[in-house]
Order: structure tokens, then sequence, then C-alpha cells
């Protein structure tokens, strides 16, 4: 196959290591792609020749995002909840009354296979359209082995008929359900951990728990971390969201391979991070979605060294939204990140957090998953927010999402 050169790009934007990851930038660039590879980037005026030539139409040129955590698979919707906490109800209230993830399983056990995919499919495409070409999905709303294994199944469908990169979690450790009230024990013994097995063999990646107070323990963690060891997954932990319970040690303890949330994180454990290989990451949309005033510390952990990573959490309840961009609005406001770090956080640290060394730069060798935004400037990227600038969606070279722009509607910032 001949290798296309795409040219018109006002500016292309991409980390690259320079000891630490920095954001460099390119103005009037050329990307050229050979089977789906990126072989060469830099200014057009210095492209090596090539027959094949497509034109991208002025704007900016990132990596595609890389959304390392997310609830995709699910039926039915929270929206209900909104006036309880209008009201002043609390993440644990909404629970001890039916709501919260309970109702989500109700309904996610009710769907069929085929209802769940056409849920999941609607949802990648407007993951593709918001510049996201890889997700970490995560099952959690089955809470028993035949639901969590359709949500698995289910994934594998949509990898199968989706551009989208998707990468498996196994979450029935996600929270207790109704049959197992007051025997928490019983449901890892019973559900979780002989789950573990069969979703390697449906192809999860890794496994994870939501390790809180009224949810999991510490010890239940450990005994997930050996069962996962033994099948070959990784470890993934949701920790210190409610509250700061040590979760980002026990991570750092166990090796795993993210700790994420880490909301009530304070010195200890942030500094117990610093001195293992788990990856931060952070979830700033499901704070603003619970109504929350404590967003993760992530300039003590940004300047402790960490590679912090920034995702959607995308799920009914706590963060409905599929938008990276948002996200990055949302950081750069509340948590003092800077657009560089944000932008760093959303493709290359998330993408090595998830294992996936192929993606995350535009640099030669990496996987040519770039997005073509309707700015001038890449920092607009996580500037503006609530509409979507993402014109173009590009995985592998094919172009997956396409977005019809009105010659006569402005740019945001430029008047008409």
């Amino acid at each position: 196959m001949s290798a296309t050169l795409f040219v018109g790009i006002g500016e292309l934007a991409t980390p690259v290591q320079s000891g630490s990851w920095e954001v460099r930038t390119v103005r009037d660039a050329g990307l050229m792609v050979e089977d789906g590879t990126v072989r060469w980037v830099g200014p057009r005026a210095d492209a090596p020749a090539t027959a094949d030539t497509v034109d991208l139409g002025g704007g900016v040129v990132l990596p595609g995002f890389v959304d390392a955590h997310t609830h995709l698979a699910f039926a039915g919707h929270r929206a209900d909840e909104l006036a309880m906490r209008a009201a002043g109800m609390d993440f644990a209230a909404i629970a001890a009354g039916g709501g919260g993830i309970r109702k989500t399983v109700r309904h996610t056990r009710a769907a069929s296979e085929r209802e769940l995919l056409e849920a999941v499919s609607g949802r990648a495409r407007r993951m593709l359209a918001n510049g996201t070409t890889t997700a970490e999905v995560k099952t959690g709303y089955g809470l028993d082995q035949e639901t969590e294994q359709r949500l698995l199944a289910v994934y594998a469908s949509l990898a199968a008929a989706s551009p989208l990169t998707v990468v498996p979690t196994y979450l029935a450790a996600h929270a207790v359900p109704p049959e197992y009230d007051g025997k928490r024990g019983a449901y890892l013994e019973e559900v979780v951990l002989p789950g573990v097995a069969p979703a390697a063999a449906l192809g999860a990646r890794a496994v994870d728990m939501f390790v809180e107070q009224g949810y999991f323990q510490a010890d239940d963690a450990r005994r997930l971390a050996e069962a996962a060891r033994a099948h070959g997954l990784g470890l993934r932990l949701h920790v210190d969201q409610l509250g700061d319970h040590g979760g980002a040690a026990l991570a750092a303890e166990l090796g795993a391979a993210s700790a994420d949330h880490l909301e009530h994180t304070g010195p200890e454990g942030i500094a117990a991070l610093a001195s293992s290989r788990t990856v931060p990451v952070l979830l700033p949309a499901s704070v603003l979605g619970l109504g929350l005033q404590r967003y993760p510390d992530a300039r003590a952990m940004i300047d402790r060294g960490l590679p912090v990573v920034l995702a959607t959490d995308f799920n009914p309840g706590s963060s409905p939204t599929l938008s990276v961009p948002f996200v990055m609005a949302l950081a750069t406001r509340t948590m003092r990140m800077t657009p560089d770090e944000a932008l760093v956080a959303t493709t290359v640290n998330a993408a090595q957090s998830l294992g996936l060394a192929d993606r995350g730069t535009l640099a030669p060798g990496q996987r040519a998953d770039f997005t073509v935004w309707d700015c001038t400037d890449y920092r607009e990227v996580a500037c503006w927010f609530g509409f979507e600038l993402c014109s173009r969606t590009v995985i592998e070279s094919r172009t997956v999402h396409l977005a019809r722009r009105d010659p006569q509607d402005p740019r945001p910032g430029e008047t008409a």
C-alpha cells in the first residue's frame, strides 16, 4: 500500500518525550501514514513526495484520545436522581433507597444481549465523534455470573464491529447485589472470584474492585489480585472516592496498573503511588456529576512526577458524559492542570496505563489514530466546552467520523 500524506493541518500538537512528556506543535504540518502507521510527521514543506495526498481542510490535529475508565455497557438511565441530589440526598442515601448502581443492575439484567449491543454501539459512535479512539470498558452492572459474562460478550461484539479499540475490564466487585445483602463474603466467594477465569476467557484484560466503606475492603482486593495474577489479568482499583481509606497505598502495595478516582487521597497516598508503578486515573466529571466539591489533588501528583491520567468515568449515574474534551475543560479549571498536562493525560499517559505503547502520540511507528478539530490552537480543545469541535476522527488512517460543517458557521471565538 502506498503512503498517504495528510496536509491542510493548521497546527499539529502531540506529546513528545524529553525526559518527561511535553507537547510539541508544528504549524502548517504534514502527516504521512502507511499501512495504518505514522511514517513521518513535520512541516509540510519538508514532507517526502507521495502520489496520495489528503487535505484535512485546516484546523488542529491531535492524537486520538484514550479514555482509560468507562462503564460503557448498561441499560436504562438514572435521570430521576438529579432531583434527589437537588433535595440534598447523597450517594449513599440514594443507594440505600434502591437507586444508584443497583437500579442500573436491575435494568441491565433485564436487557438482552442485542439491546445492550445496540446501546454500546451508539455510545461508541458518540465517543468517536468526540475524538476518542480507544476506551477501557468495564462490566459491573450485572453482578451475577450470567449478566457479567453477557456484558463481556457484548464488548467482544463491539470490538469486532466498531473501529473503536475496546479494552475490557471485569468489575463484578462494583457493589454487592440485593440478593447478597449482608453477605459480602459469600458474594465474593460465589460470584466475583469464580468469575475471573471465564472473564479472562471472554477477553477481559484486567479486573477491578470498588474499595470503599460499605462496598469492598482491602482484604477483598488482595484476594481478587491473587485471582487476577493466576489468570494473567491486570488489576485496576476504584479507591479513595468517598474518603481517604488508604486505597491509593493499597493499589500501590498490590501492584495495580491504576488507582482510579483518588478524590480524597492525601500526601501519604500520593507518596505511595510515587514509589510504585501504579498510575493515578482522575475522574473530575464524576465529582461534578455527584454535586461534590472535592477534586483529586492533581497538582500534587504531577509535582511528584506521577503520570496522571484523565478519563470520563462514563456511567449513567455520577458521570453521564462521553466527552474527553469536557473532562479536560474541568481538569484545567478545578485541578490546576495546564492544557498541555490535560492533553498528555488523555493520550500517551492514558495509553500507557492500559499497556498500549503503540498510540497516544503522533510519531513514526505509532498507530495513525488522530483527530481534527475545528479551531486554530490546540489549547482551545480544553477551553471551549458544551459543543462538539471534532470535525474528523481517523483510526489507522481510515476516517471513522466526519462532521459536516456549515462554511457560514464561524469557529469558536470568531465572528461571522
